[in-house]
């Protein structure tokens, strides 16, 4: 239990023990920081929330249960604010018992547990088999996997899952890439056509079927060996982009294959069930807008009644030629993910916002509204040194690879990076300021924080000064307003989990670190605010005490961000 619960549960017992107010609906009640931290330590919009149901003036349902707040040992000062706001300021001792909560809670600080947790299917990532991961699908990935451990940590089961789309045309094309690279290998001079894939990635495949098979497939008609180069490349593609993603830190529970869903026949299943409540029929879309081409013809396609559901047209699930379209296909793959999962999540890049409305529609009409699903947007991140832009790669096929930009830079600041802003705002990374050791680089700031709180236990050590049995009353007001904004974490991660945005946690962290480099820095000019004062042990076992806790929350969140917390920069 953290001071945010702990007064969460004093609130409600103060509410049950007011009648007007015992029985109504609290989901909206919050305890919180106040915005100006001169109005206190917590504040509540109980009042506000509930005196319109009850019957009540706000201000006089707040005059009712600050009277019980009061009451609190935990409670220095209770005031009412504005039409009905309550703040409430804590005894100091409240805050020396959430720096032990720190302690004490150690990796745990922040974790949410739930009685029935729901499980949640996080898919990101998801990119063509056609190649190494590149630049392009970083920010995803990063995205992706932070918010799945963000919401492991918020008290979710999480299955974290890849989409490997290996039955469109793409893989055909990769196959023929594949075969030119094949004869290659034995000895042939090729040129790859346009339309084909030009990376240098492709080599090793070709040369392993040439070794394997030798000059069996160079005479054959494609019929003889398009299916077998498919599924090699295929295979081989992947492996690449688990390698790529690795380098990262990512690793999926679960890779589904389009082409097995299809060979399944799980888009006629979801097509039956959807025909059966009258969600599909067969139709004519409505000839393109403006000047119609001369080849269109209408067709009768069978087509999702996606318009109920708040898109502006029905979809054709199947092409004339009776293949599925793309979104028939999707269609059943969230479908067989939200059979296994109470939530779905899916980490898109921002070209996809279009397909946003009839996916969303598709899920609702499969589940009948009962599965809770997001899409996240991510924009496209540029690619920069020194502020101009980065040249491609001929080796990759005109293209950054993640795993260059990984060893070049590190994973940790690929990993911070990609979350110091929010997954749908564009994106800079320029290689020179990611590695720049200075307060604009929020990389370099958290973890200089986490390695200021273990050079000071080294050099505590040293003195042989310890935190153990530390005077927590030593400390002020100054070092416990650290606390309170230590404190502030499990919020933290309640909200940003609630929000499906784990760009929140490297926000918060840079707070906490600049807060932390602030109070340091003040012993810079002021001696006896210094944090190791050797003739003084008693006073730097207690600053030690709140160092390590405040490095054990930025360790915290790093955790969740998937970034190791160093213990010394070079």
């Amino acid at each position: 239990m953290t001071i945010y619960t702990r007064f969460t549960a004093h609130l409600n017992a103060a509410l049950d023990r007011i009648e007007p107010l015992a029985t109504l609906d609290r989901r909206a009640v919050t305890v919180e920081p106040p915005r100006d931290a001169s109005h206190g330590d917590l504040a509540t919009n109980a009042a506000m929330v509930l005196a319109k149901p009850a019957g009540m003036n706000p201000r006089a349902a707040a005059e009712l249960v600050a009277a019980k707040l009061a009451a609190l040992a935990e409670v220095a000062h209770v005031a009412i604010a504005g039409p009905g706001f309550i703040n409430l300021t804590l005894v100091d001792e409240s805050w020396r018992d959430e720096l032990r909560a720190i302690t004490a809670q150690a990796g745990d600080y922040g974790r949410l547990v739930r009685a029935d947790p729901p499980m949640v299917n996080v898919e990101y990532v998801s990119a063509n088999p056609t190649g190494p991961m590149h630049m392009g699908h970083c920010r995803g990935a990063v995205v992706g996997d932070a918010l799945a451990a963000l919401l492991e940590f918020a008290g979710h089961r999480v299955t974290r899952e890849y989409y490997v789309n290996d039955a469109g045309g793409q893989v055909d094309v990769l196959a023929r890439s594949v075969y030119l690279r094949y004869r290659e290998a034995l000895g042939e001079a090729i040129a790859i056509s346009e339309g084909l894939y030009p990376g240098e990635y492709l080599v090793p495949v070709g040369q392993a079927l040439a070794a394997e098979f030798g000059d069996r497939y160079v005479a054959a008609g494609e019929g003889a060996w398009l299916a077998l180069f498919r599924t090699r490349a295929v295979a081989a593609m992947m492996a690449l982009i688990k390698a790529d993603l690795a380098l990262l830190g990512i690793h999926h529970d679960l890779f589904s294959s389009e082409a097995a869903l299809q060979a399944a026949g799980k888009p006629e299943a979801a097509e039956a069930m959807l025909r059966a409540r009258d969600l599909i029929y067969d139709g004519v879309l409505e000839a393109p807008k403006g000047e119609t081409p001369e080849d269109w013809e209408p067709v009768v396609l069978p087509l999702f009644r996606s318009t109920q559901f708040g898109d502006d047209q029905d979809r054709p699930i199947r092409k004339s030629t009776g293949q599925w379209t793309y979104f028939g296909a999707d269609l059943a793959y969230h479908f067989q993910k939200s059979q296994s999962a109470d939530q779905l999540i899916d980490i898109w890049g921002a070209d996809h916002a279009g397909t946003v409305k009839r996916i969303t529609a598709a899920v609702q009409a499969l589940t009948g509204g009962a599965t809770r699903f997001d899409v996240k947007l991510v924009q496209m991140v540029r690619l920069l040194r020194d502020g101009e832009p980065v040249k491609m790669s001929k080796r990759a096929g005109n293209f950054v690879t993640l795993a260059d930009v990984v060893r070049e830079v590190g994973k940790d600041v690929v990993r911070f990076t990609m979350l110091t802003r929010k997954a749908d705002a564009q994106m800079d990374f320029d290689f020179a300021k990611v590695v720049e050791a200075s307060k604009d680089n929020p990389v370099f700031y958290v973890q200089y924080a986490h390695a200021r709180t273990r050079s000071l236990a080294r050099k505590a050590a040293e003195a042989g000064i310890t935190a153990d049995g530390a005077d927590l009353g030593l400390l002020d007001a100054a070092e416990l307003a650290l606390v309170k904004l230590a404190a502030q974490f499990p919020r933290v991660v309640e909200t940003a989990a609630a929000a499906r945005e784990p760009h929140r946690i490297a926000f918060y962290l840079y707070d906490l670190a600049a807060a932390f480099h602030a109070q340091w820095n003040v012993g810079n000019d002021r001696p006896e605010r210094r944090f190791l004062i050797l003739d003084n042990p008693g006073l730097t076992a207690a600053r030690l005490y709140l160092a390590q806790a405040l490095g054990q929350v930025i360790r915290n969140g790093l955790n969740i961000m998937g970034v190791t917390a160093v213990e010394e920069l070079s």
